[in-house]
C-alpha cells in the first residue's frame, strides 16, 4: 500500500447520509453528516421508505461537501469504502449503488464495511495508538455486543442482546413516557433531574450465571408496567424519576458484563462504541468501574459515537491492507454479522 491511503467513505445504514475523507484509518480530512432526525420525529421513529428518499436526496451533495472539506479530489482518493450492512436494505442500497457507481467510475477499488465494524474502528481514530487485542462493548440504537477484538478483522462475540438493543430500549421507554424521538439523550437529560433509585427495575436473569448476554425487553415491560398502575391508581408519575431508574438498570447491567468480559481475557484496556456511548451516565459508570478494576476506558468523541463515514473509512483502511476488497456486484445484507465477509 501507498504511504498515505486516502479513503472516500460513505454511510447509509439508517437515517445518516455521511461521506468521509480518511487518511491511513486514523486521520479523518473530512466527516460531513446529513441528519434525518427532524424528518423521523413526527414518526416517533426511523420510517425506513422515507429514510431511503431522503438519503437518494442528498447523497451527492454531501459526498461533494466532504470532498471539498478534505482537501482532495477524486484522483487522490485511493478506494472507495461503502456500509453494506446491517441495516435498513432501503437505506443501505442507496449509499452501495453510489458507491459502486463511483469506484466503477474513478477505477479505484471498492471496500465493504460492517457497520459494527465501523463503529468498533472509531476508537482507531479517537486513539490513534490503539492496537488490537482490546474488548469492545458495542452500544446503540440496532446493536447490544461485547466483543473481543483479536486483531484487525478478527473478532469473537463474547456477549450479545437477546432481544431488545439497549438504545431501542431507550427510544421505547422515552415514547412511553411521553418524551418522544430520539429517546437516548431526552432519557439522558431528563435522569440528570430524577433520583436513579426511586423505582427497582429488575434486570433480567438468566438460567446460565457466566453469560455475558444481554436482554432489555424485561425492563421496557417493567416500565411500561410501572406506568399502567400507576395510570389505573390515578397517581401522578415523576417522569424524571421513572427516565433515571431505567437508565440506572440498563446502565448497571452494561457495566457489569464489560467489566467482566475484560478480566475473563485478562485486558486492560477496554473501547466502547456506537450511539449510547454517547451517554453521559454510562461514561461516569464505566469510567469508575474501569478505575477500581485497573482497567483503561476509551470513548470516541461525540461526532464520532452516532452513525458516520469518518468510522467506515478507518475499518475500509484495515480491510485494504489485508488485500480485502469487495466485488461491483457487492450486495446489502441487512442482517449482516459481525466478522462475515
Amino acid at each position: 500500500m501507498k504511504e498515505i491511503t486516502n479513503i472516500l467513505a460513505i454511510e447509509s445504514s439508517c437515517d445518516e447520509t455521511s461521506a468521509a475523507v480518511v487518511q491511513n484509518g486514523r486521520k479523518v480530512l473530512s466527516n460531513v453528516i446529513a441528519s434525518q432526525i427532524d424528518i423521523h420525529k413526527k414518526f416517533g421513529g426511523v420510517v425506513p421508505e422515507v429514510a431511503s428518499r431522503a438519503h437518494v436526496e442528498v447523497i451527492s451533495a454531501v459526498v461533494e461537501e466532504a470532498l471539498e472539506k478534505g482537501g482532495v479530489t477524486l484522483k487522490e482518493i485511493d478506494a472507495v469504502a461503502v456500509t453494506y450492512g446491517p441495516g435498513l436494505v432501503g437505506a443501505l442500497l442507496v449509499g452501495l449503488q453510489y458507491a459502486k457507481g463511483l469506484a466503477y467510475a474513478i477505477k479505484k477499488p471498492l471496500v465493504g464495511v460492517n457497520h459494527i465494524e465501523g463503529h468498533i474502528s472509531a476508537n482507531f481514530i479517537q486513539h490513534p495508538d490503539l492496537e488490537p487485542p482490546f474488548v469492545c462493548l458495542i452500544v446503540s440504537g440496532g446493536h447490544t455486543c461485547i466483543v473481543y477484538m483479536k486483531d484487525y478483522g478478527e473478532f469473537e462475540i463474547m456477549g450479545q442482546t437477546r432481544d431488545d438493543a439497549a438504545g431501542e430500549a431507550y427510544d421505547k421507554v422515552a415514547r412511553a413516557i411521553g418524551l418522544g424521538y430520539p429517546g437516548g439523550p431526552k432519557i439522558d437529560r431528563l435522569s440528570k433531574e430524577g433520583n436513579p433509585d426511586a423505582i427497582k427495575f429488575t434486570r433480567a436473569n438468566f438460567h446460565d450465571p457466566d453469560t455475558l448476554d444481554f436482554s432489555f425487553s424485561g425492563v421496557k415491560s417493567a416500565v411500561l408496567n410501572y406506568l399502567n398502575k400507576m395510570e389505573m391508581k390515578g397517581e401522578e408519575v415523576n417522569k424524571a424519576d421513572v427516565a433515571a431508574s431505567f437508565q440506572k438498570s440498563v446502565v448497571d447491567f452494561l457495566a457489569d458484563n464489560s467489566m467482566r468480559a475484560c478480566r475473563l481475557k485478562g485486558v486492560g484496556r477496554m473501547a466502547v462504541a456506537g450511539g449510547v456511548a454517547s451517554n453521559s451516565c454510562l461514561r461516569e459508570k464505566l469510567t469508575a468501574e474501569g478505575r477500581k478494576n485497573g482497567i483503561e476506558i476509551l470513548f470516541p468523541e461525540m461526532i464520532l459515537c452516532t452513525d458516520n463515514a469518518a468510522m467506515i473509512g478507518s475499518a475500509a483502511y484495515f480491510e485494504l491492507k489485508q488485500g480485502r476488497t469487495a466485488p461491483l456486484d457487492l450486495n446489502a445484507v441487512p442482517n449482516l454479522k459481525l466478522g462475515e465477509r
